[in-house]
């Protein structure tokens, strides 16, 4: 049974399939501008969790100014069947994939979109370095495909990463950027490349701030404190990884060394210890650094 709330406010209709951090965010943004969300995920449990995780970070964008006061917020329909959800209401606008950063999961999703989605349907992947050509291959209509990698939180960070294949189509890209207006977001537009431009650049940088920890050079406060104080970073790099998700930091790392062979990209051992006990950062409560209550 799908759980609704809101009321629709734009007249536009967003699939997000994923209810994770990343896919929950996604559709924060946007119900919090007056669309209408459909949130797919196979996850009971999370499904049923990403309500109040929604509403979380609405309450938090409002309180900071950051979605339009005069905004309806959308109405929020769950469900584990895309196909059912497509079937409950108007066309969408566009579907955002959003599960896990693995190619083979992404791959799936996206070839079964492809197959339900009718022709001229932005697809978006979300994916913070996995190639969109590569993704390509899984889908009926490539030209339909193009990538954006959100920062997380969504509702905060007012850039977006555009990703264009060799194969995306310019209505594609357009449609994608009018989506990104009225969200009131950015697009930066960038050639596809295994990390993009964000993730090429920030990635390794963890990674080799995680080693400094790791050889004992300095603590994770200790790096922090001085790529903020000395070089301008907003919050460090560590605090960085714990909101990027430690998990997610390894998928994309071992995304960007498979596909460019730089050494540098490898995942350290100690954030491999990281990720195999749990210690994922704020979504998890522990990572770098340890948070009390609920991350949204």
């Amino acid at each position: 049974m799908a759980a609704q709330r809101g009321t629709p406010g734009t007249g536009r209709r967003l699939a997000v399939l994923g209810a994770g951090v990343m896919g929950s965010g996604i559709a924060a943004l946007a119900i919090g501008h007056g669309m209408a969300v459909s949130l797919v995920d196979l996850d009971r449990r999370r499904l049923d969790e990403a309500p109040g995780r929604i509403d979380h970070q609405l309450r938090t964008a409002r309180l900071m100014g950051a979605l339009p006061e005069e905004a309806v917020p959308g109405a929020l329909v769950t469900g584990r069947s895309l196909a059912d959800l497509m079937t409950d209401g108007p066309a969408f606008t566009a579907v955002v994939e959003a599960v896990t950063e693995d190619p083979d999961a992404k791959a799936k999703v996206l070839a079964d979109v492809s197959a339900l989605a009718a022709p001229g349907t932005p697809i978006i992947s979300n994916t913070s370095a996995i190639p969109i050509d590569e993704l390509a291959r899984a889908t009926a209509r490539p030209v339909d495909l193009v990538g954006t990698h959100f920062m997380n939180p969504p509702c905060l960070i007012r850039t977006v990463e555009v990703i264009r294949g060799t194969q995306t189509s310019e209505a594609t890209l357009d449609a994608l950027r009018a989506l990104l207006a009225a969200l009131g977001r950015e697009s930066v537009v960038v050639d596809d490349a295994p990390g993009f431009v964000t993730s090429r650049i920030l990635h390794p940088m963890i990674n080799d701030a995680v080693r400094v920890v790791a050889a004992g050079t300095a603590s994770a406060e200790s790096v922090d404190r001085l790529m903020q104080g000395c070089l301008g970073h907003p919050t460090g790099p560590l605090r960085t990884a714990d909101l990027i998700g430690l998990d997610n930091l390894v998928d994309s790392l071992w995304v960007l060394h498979g596909r460019t062979g730089d050494e540098g990209c490898r995942p350290c051992d100690l954030l491999l210890e990281m990720v195999r006990a749990g210690h994922l950062g704020r979504k998890s409560g522990r990572g770098f650094y340890e948070y009390e209550g609920e991350w949204a």
